[in-house]
């Protein structure tokens, strides 16, 4: 069984969407084996979003990514990597589609409700980072 490491949002958080988006999480079939609400420090997001840390960016989402808590969870089903990758929608929200969760309540590219790993690599190492 594929298991990969899902993010809600400190803006998810904020406006109240938990529940709606957990349940469309286990609509689609997948199970939530792991999930804690936490807040994340400057050094676990440096560490995390290491690839855009030379962007223009970057100080901005530390900011946004500290604002408040987020949900972390490891999800689990079959093919759910690339299930929650549709699920969510692409990262640009004006790009996501009406009926992913990203098309559906992202406010803007910045503010886009949810994470998800893109690879089972990914989802392993993030799984570690957040989960131990």
């Amino acid at each position: 069984m594929e298991r990969t490491y899902i993010m809600l949002k400190p803006d998810c958080v904020q406006r109240g969407l938990i529940g709606e988006v957990v349940s469309r999480i286990e609509h689609k079939g997948y199970k939530i084996v792991e999930m804690k609400m936490m807040t994340l420090s400057e050094k676990v997001l440096r560490e995390h979003y290491a690839h855009v840390a030379d962007m223009g960016f970057f100080p901005e989402l530390l900011d946004y990514m500290m604002s408040g808590p987020v949900v972390a969870m490891i999800v689990e089903g079959e093919g759910v990597i690339a299930g929650m990758r549709r699920v969510m929608g692409p990262t640009n929200n004006f790009d996501a589609a009406p009926g992913t969760i990203r098309g559906d309540f992202a406010c803007s590219t910045s503010f886009n409700i949810i994470h998800g790993s893109d690879s089972p690599e990914t989802a392993e190492i993030e799984i570690k980072r957040f989960f131990g």
